[in-house]
This record gives structure tokens, C-alpha cells and sequence, in this order.
């Protein structure tokens, strides 16, 4: 049975996580050269086997002692928001100058064409990504691997339309600088809580 309130969270944590990331710039670079639904229908599906391949192993991680598995991933969540604080804005200067030219083009009506960068490029740049590690944190958090993988792959799924829609548009609104931190400190506060758990068992 799924549970909303975990699906929530998991996706309130990704998809903070994920913005500032280097998907929204992907998908706006994709946008601009194909047909947005079909960018979408091939960058949905590499986040989806992400998401699976992610899930499927914080599942893994469940078979260890309960105390171990909250230890651990206290300690990857808490190097996880060490990373989005310390990394620097990936987005700065990429994507400038990109765009206009490609926005009608011919070339955006080939589906499989589309499709198949999208996937292509997701699965590549994706791969090993924080957000991919996070899921599989949550899932072993939680223990319940269908409403963390639908969670996550709805807020992966959310940042890539965003991103293919105008991505541009709302960074100019919203600091990414802001969402980075937000997203670090519900990390904390994840992380917090299950070392706390690991403690008093």
C-alpha cells in the first residue's frame, strides 16, 4: 500500500534537491531544439530506471541491523547536504546564448530523435548523481520502496518539465542560492533524525 505522507516527503526532499541541479538546465537545452513531449516521454523514462535501480538498492540496505542502516544513512544524508552547500552553481554561465536559434527547428519533429536524446543524456548525467544516492537513502529510511520510488520519480519528473517549459523563466524568480539551502537543510534535518533513531535504537 502506498503512503502519501512518505511519498510527500520524498518528494518535497528530491525535487529541492534536484532543481539547482543540472536537469532543469538539460531539459531547457533539449527544449529548445525538440518538441517539449518528446524530450519528456525520453528523459521521464531514464529517470524512472533511475529511480528503480536507486530504490532497488536502498532495499538492499534494509536487510542490514535497523541501528547500522539509520547510522548510515544519517551520515549519507549529512554528506549529502555537505555537497549541495560546497558545490558550486553549476548553472552559472551554462546555457547562455543557447537557445533562440533552435527553439522552431526542423529537427524537433523527429520523435525517436527527441526521445532519444533525452533518455541518452539523463542516463548518462544522471548516473551516481546525489539525488540517484538519496533515493536510495530514503527508500532504506523508510522501508517502503514503492512510495519512495514514487515519490522521487514524480519530483525528477516535475524538475525535467519545469526545466523543459522554461526553466530559465523561473530561476529568474526564484534563487537558486535559496533552493539549494532550503533543500540542504531538510537534509540535515533527515539526516538529524536518523542518526537520533541509530542512537536509542
Amino acid at each position: 500500500m502506498i503512503s502519501l505522507s512518505v511519498a510527500v516527503v520524498v518528494f518535497g526532499v528530491v525535487f529541492l534537491a534536484e532543481l539547482p541541479d543540472k536537469t532543469a538546465l538539460a531539459g531547457l537545452m533539449l527544449g529548445t531544439r525538440y518538441r517539449a513531449p518528446y524530450v519528456f516521454t525520453g528523459v521521464a523514462a531514464a529517470f524512472l530506471l533511475h529511480v528503480v535501480l536507486a530504490v532497488a538498492a536502498g532495499s538492499v540496505l534494509t536487510l542490514l541491523p535497523h541501528r547500522l542502516v539509520q547510522a548510515v544513512v544519517g551520515v549519507l544524508f549529512l554528506a549529502g547536504a555537505a555537497v549541495l552547500l560546497l558545490k558550486k552553481d553549476e548553472t552559472e554561465g551554462e546555457g547562455e546564448g543557447e537557445g533562440e536559434e533552435g527553439a522552431g527547428t526542423p529537427a524537433g519533429r523527429s520523435f525517436w530523435k527527441a526521445a532519444g536524446s533525452g533518455f541518452t543524456l539523463i542516463l548518462v548525467a544522471e548516473f551516481g548523481d546525489l539525488t540517484q544516492i538519496m533515493t536510495a537513502n530514503l527508500a532504506a529510511r523508510y522501508d517502503d520502496p514503492v512510495s519512495v520510488g514514487l515519490g522521487a520519480v514524480l519530483a525528477l519528473w516535475s524538475v525535467a518539465a519545469i526545466g523543459i517549459l522554461g526553466g530559465r523563466t523561473l530561476m529568474r524568480f526564484v534563487p537558486l542560492r535559496l533552493i539549494t539551502r532550503v533543500a540542504a537543510l531538510l537534509m540535515t534535518g533527515l539526516a538529524a533524525f536518523s542518526l537520533y533513531e541509530a542512537a536509542v535504537g
